[in-house]
């Protein structure tokens, strides 16, 4: 048999009491963006908040289009934006929340695929871990310490 090749993902499962001042804001900022999300044909709303480096927090949510590859996540639209407008400061956390229309509740969330390679594109430019932060249904915050976590075996590595 072959060798073996095995990666551990460990996420945190945290309460509202276990969440700093700050990542208390991104949660809020993130829930803001969440109501202007356009989402006409899935009807899921997606909102996201960066806390950058110098400590400015910046938010983006999911914009869709009638031709479905042209909709943009929310992660995703809100780090080109980062990155557009603050070239050069890291980004540290992500909070991400979501909710379906015309439910009361939040649903559970994480990063679809093209989200998890722009997060690592990210932590590779600025070579600092992002911070990923998910809302779920029953009020918890799913943490994770990197993009590793969601994206065990990402594509980073094009000199090999």
């Amino acid at each position: 048999m072959g060798k073996r090749i095995e990666q551990k993902v460990v996420l945190d499962l945290l309460e509202m009491s276990e969440l700093t001042e700050q990542e208390v804001e991104l949660l809020d900022k993130a829930k803001k963006a969440l109501e202007n999300a356009y989402a006409p044909y899935s009807n899921f709303n997606v909102g996201a908040a960066l806390l950058l480096e110098d400590g400015q927090i910046l938010t983006a949510n999911n914009q869709e289009n009638a031709s479905f590859p042209v909709g943009v996540c929310a992660e995703r639209t809100l780090l080109g934006y980062a990155n557009a407008n603050f070239p050069k400061v890291k980004p540290l956390k992500i909070m991400i929340v979501a909710k379906r229309s015309q439910e009361s509740n939040y649903a559970t969330v994480s990063p679809c695929g093209l989200c998890r390679q722009t997060i690592n594109e990210y932590e590779l430019k600025f070579d600092q871990a992002i911070e990923i932060l998910m809302l779920t249904p029953e009020g918890n915050i799913l943490k994770a310490e990197n993009i590793s976590q969601l994206l065990p075996f990402k594509f980073d590595d094009l000199t090999s």
